[in-house]
């Protein structure tokens, strides 16, 4: 069975309600042959998760919230802790290089939420995600503010597509 692995740091509301409704999606009825490993992004720090965990996966959905204009710490632990054990490379200069690593070409999706902007935490994510060589499965949620009930369907139907993509 294809395992769909859900990354997310989800401290507040905002980010959590998001997280909910992707988790919901991934699980939708008519997605089948795919199983769903949730794990917190800080699961990374404390050793309850690690490389392997992105290994044995087919696919990965990223939940973070924005923070002084960049990722989560914590999501950014996830990446620090796992990026040349999955396969990520490293260009002369230190910056992500295009990768032949073990998860090249597995789809991921992304959801952020921000107060004031997310620019910064989707780009240096696709930074890193694209020095892995995952490829996109849909459309970056990007929330800002309040989350409404219109952004929570999109993120059920961000969850359901990677699903179904990682299902096959």
């Amino acid at each position: 069975m294809a395992r769909l692995l859900v990354i997310h740091h989800s401290p507040t509301r905002g980010v959590a309600s998001l997280t909910e409704a992707a988790l919901a999606g991934t699980r939708d009825e008519s997605v089948e042959g795919v199983e769903v490993v949730e794990c917190r992004a800080l699961d990374f720090a404390t050793g309850a998760a690690s490389h392997e965990d992105l290994l044995a996966a087919d696919g990965y959905l990223l939940g973070t919230t924005a923070n002084f204009g960049y990722m989560s710490g914590a999501m950014k632990h996830v990446f620090d802790s796992t990026f040349l054990q999955v396969g990520g490379a490293l260009d002369a200069c230190g910056g992500g290089a295009a990768s032949e690593g073990a998860t090249r070409g597995r789809p991921f999706g992304l959801y952020v939420h921000g107060r004031y902007d997310t620019t910064g935490a989707v780009r240096s994510v696709l930074s890193i995600v694209g020095a892995l060589g995952w490829k996109q499965g849909f459309d970056v949620l990007e929330v800002m503010g309040d989350v409404t009930e219109g952004d929570r369907e999109r993120a059920y139907e961000l969850g359901g597509t990677i699903a179904a993509l990682v299902a096959g």
